[in-house]
């Protein structure tokens, strides 16, 4: 029976390069997949390429690339991506020009489009949203990027016209995965029992080193070894969707069922009803069973035929935040920090604020501390609000700063930031509305 292995070399945009090169150099892969794309990466991607059209890809993209391009030649494994985020297209010339300059030649490079739909969704105004129920064009102008969560479909195109690398923008996290599964074993997209077996392995696949015990790992109930040192995992797994998930020799982390089980819920709504844009996945009687050290064998997915839509991920302005922040250390310091925010409360209050925050951070910034700490020797205010306006965000900054010289007495290392809000919200997308396209270079 056919097997193929399948490892994980991204869990997130920044994730570290190390693991991904070990699982090449010793995980005897067929395919790495990096994921890399959240919803509000995806926001920021189409910002950024708005303006500069040469940008809009994952910011580590150049430097994976001239890492993993020579183990890929040798190893013979392919690659899949979303590193492309908002700019696929040049993302693969990209790739092309450090084959190139590497001296690998005949590398074939899929750029996979079309789960950009901004110029659509304004077609769509009065669908709703997911999160709150009213219809997208309350956003009006302010909408900068919408994009659909396409399926396997694409991927597997470019997989079957010969592609070593795919690179997509806004592809659904477990498709990725599915993608080669389905080309090497020939399953057809209508077999949804084996896409919902694929799809969880995605699942178990798509974060890297949180099935690894990233995510799991605690200090007394769940100790994980050697979390410095992290293995990224791999599936070998069989043309009936069987098998198992392990990690390289040598890597620190582990692999359990109970890892496995964490990484089965986690964003999962209802495990008996995974939306996907392949199919509607069933872990509800997944079963894991150790079966050697950090090796666990899973069965029992199962799914059924996808909806008619697209999950679609809109990126709005939302307002700027203004942050400032300010250090008091020695005696008293507790007092004079909670001095200095009742100080900067009084300044801003007759402005017009949202979501307007005063933390001591070291004190009361994660949970609430109810009582004095006298050991403490240093804290640092936070105070951070939303405003409609740049101007109105930096007069955040600018009051947390002047208590240098107007009290209390102590105040130093000031810093100031202002940024733009970008929010997401979802809204659904006929499929049939949504058109792919791949192009294609060779180095």
């Amino acid at each position: 029976m056919k097997k193929i292995r399948i490892g994980s070399g991204a869990g997130y945009a920044g994730d570290r390069i190390e693991p991904a090169l070990k699982l090449l150099e010793k995980g005897n892969l067929d395919y790495l997949c990096f994921e890399c794309l959240a919803e509000r990466t995806i926001a920021l991607a189409q910002k950024e390429k708005k303006y500069d059209p040469k940008k809009g890809y994952n910011h580590l993209f150049e430097e994976r690339m001239e890492a993993i391009l020579p183990l890929l030649h040798t190893s013979k494994t392919k690659v899949i991506t979303n590193m492309g985020a908002a700019n696929p297209i040049q993302a693969m010339m990209v790739t092309k020009e450090i084959a190139q300059k590497k001296g690998i030649k005949g590398l074939k490079i899929a750029a996979v489009l079309g789960d950009d739909v901004l110029d659509l969704i304004k077609e769509f105004q009065e669908n709703k949203i997911l999160e709150t129920g009213e219809s997208i064009k309350k956003l009006e102008n302010r909408i900068i990027s919408a994009n659909a969560y396409l399926g396997a479909s694409g991927i597997i195109e470019a997989l079957k016209q010969g592609a070593d690398i795919v690179i997509t923008g806004r592809t659904a996290d477990p498709s990725l995965f599915v993608a080669p599964m389905v080309h090497e074993f020939g399953w057809s997209l209508e077999e949804f029992e084996k896409l919902g077996k694929g799809t969880m392995v995605g699942h178990l696949l798509e974060c890297a080193g949180q099935v690894s015990g990233g995510y799991f790992a605690d200090l007394e109930r769940k100790t994980v070894p050697d979390l410095w040192n992290i293995g990224f995992p791999y599936v070998e797994v069989d043309e009936n969707g069987d098998g198992f998930i392990s990690k390289v020799e040598d890597t620190g982390g582990m692999i359990s069922t109970a890892t496995c089980t964490e990484q089965l819920l986690y964003e999962i709504h209802d495990p008996a009803q995974y939306l996907t844009p392949d199919c509607i996945a069933d872990f509800s009687r997944v079963e894991f069973e150790l079966t050697g050290k950090d090796q666990v064998r899973f069965r029992n997915a199962g799914g059924k035929k996808a909806t008619g839509f697209y999950k679609v991920s809109v990126g709005y302005t939302n307002g700027f935040i203004g942050e400032g922040q300010i250090s008091y250390g020695g005696a008293d310091c507790i007092a004079r920090a909670q001095l200095a925010a009742d100080i900067v409360k009084r300044r801003l209050e007759k402005m017009e604020f949202s979501d307007l925050k005063f933390d001591l951070i070291g004190l009361n910034s994660i949970t609430p501390f109810y009582r004095d700490n006298q050991d403490l020797q240093e804290v640092r205010l936070r105070v951070c609000g939303k405003a409609d306006s740049l101007e109105g965000a930096k007069k955040i900054g600018q009051e947390v700063e002047t208590l240098y010289t107007n009290g209390p007495y102590g105040g130093g290392g000031v810093s100031q930031h202002t940024e733009e809000v970008i929010s997401v919200v979802s809204v659904l997308l006929p499929k049939d509305q949504v058109q792919t396209k791949i192009e294609y270079a060779i180095s």
